[in-house]
């Protein structure tokens, strides 16, 4: 294939950016959009802009949102007793997906890291803190991935809710050590969530 106008290389450079696609795969995609441009590259375009523009933090639980509060914290059939804490986005979706959890979520945006300068603060601990009080929340769920990262912040964060009372609960059988949720099947996430251990 003959080398891309300047414009349509910068486009394949920002496709391969994104996760699971390299310069081939962005390459192959941005082809397909340009060869179907009124079904697929414009809708893309506008709802890419639409999104960027409307787009914000849930201001409770941290899920993206168009509004102050996710679909997950408006429903008023969610369960406000339990809350299940995630690491990002990505296992926040993986949960639903599994369809097996009815509660409430907070998303830390990321583990304790010394080395990536993520501590209490910016994972949004302290507000997770705030909110076992403020929503009469009796357990906490830590559906963190099985990383040394993920097990150390589980314990950062057990520790900082001892005083509260709440009771801690951790995914059980079927998430295997250094796993990630969000590579996990449906059925695997719903077992490990019904069989939960205290911690």
């Amino acid at each position: 294939m003959p080398d891309a106008p300047g414009d349509i290389e910068g486009l394949i450079a920002l496709m391969a950016r994104l996760p699971g696609l390299g310069p081939r795969s962005a390459r192959r995609a941005v082809l397909h959009m340009l060869r179907k441009r009124a079904v697929v590259m414009e809708p893309l375009a506008r709802a890419l802009a639409q999104v960027a523009e409307t787009a914000r933090d849930c201001r409770l639980c941290g899920n993206i949102a168009t509004a102050d509060l996710c679909p997950v914290c408006a429903d008023p059939r969610r369960a406000t007793g339990t809350i299940c804490v995630v690491e990002d986005l990505a296992d926040l979706w993986a949960m639903e997906r599994g369809g097996g959890f009815k509660g409430r979520y907070h998303v830390l945006g990321g583990t304790l890291s010394a080395l990536d300068a993520m501590g209490p603060e910016e994972l949004r601990i302290p507000a997770l803190v705030a909110r076992i009080g403020a929503e009469g929340v009796s357990e906490v769920i830590l559906a963190l991935n099985a990383t040394v990262e993920g097990q150390t912040t589980a314990h950062y964060i057990a520790d900082a809710l001892a005083p509260t009372g709440v009771a801690l609960s951790a995914l059980a059988q079927g998430v295997p050590m250094g796993g990630e949720l969000d590579y996990l099947d449906d059925g695997t996430i719903a077992a490990a969530l019904s069989a939960r251990r205290r911690l």
